[in-house]
């Protein structure tokens, strides 16, 4: 269980003020891999911001999530020129080797796949990233080799 002192100082750095939700929930995510609903609960008690407001905060935008992300998170470009250059057997392959599907987050939680609807590297296609990592030109073969690379960084 999240205690409320690992979150306040977070709410702390933003000054308990109820126009820096945002930015607490983005370091929220980045300290937690998601925003734990204690976490929601706390910015809630403390700024005064309705929790039906912060959840509402949480769902809408993609960079956030309710549940827990994996310590890397693959994204499968689906955009026009991914699509097009073979992006849904890119993400079937990842699907097979992970085990999982898009939108979820392997049992070990070192994994989370999803898909993306473009990242602006069309010239690239098909786009895999993992992390800050753009990986152009990738072929379904290659998703072994990128989840092998990326687990030893994890």
């Amino acid at each position: 269980m999240l205690g409320k002192y690992q979150v306040d100082p977070i709410i702390d750095r933003w000054h308990v003020d109820p126009d820096f939700v945002i930015e607490m929930f983005q370091d929220i995510q980045d300290k937690f891999r998601f925003i734990p609903q204690e976490a929601l609960n706390r910015v809630a008690e403390r700024t005064g911001k309705p929790r039906g407001v912060l959840f509402h905060i949480a769902t809408f935008y993609k960079a956030f999530s309710l549940e827990q992300r994996g310590r890397q998170e693959i994204q499968i470009c689906t955009g026009t020129a991914c699509y097009v250059k073979g992006a849904p057997d890119v993400l079937a392959a990842f699907e097979r080797e992970l085990n999982i599907k898009s939108g979820e987050t392997t049992t070990d939680k070192m994994f989370t796949l999803s898909e993306v609807r473009c990242v602006g590297a069309c010239g690239l296609a098909p786009v895999v990233v993992v992390g800050d990592d753009v990986i152009g030109g990738v072929s379904p073969s290659m998703a072994s080799e990128i989840v092998k690379k990326y687990s030893k960084e994890g």
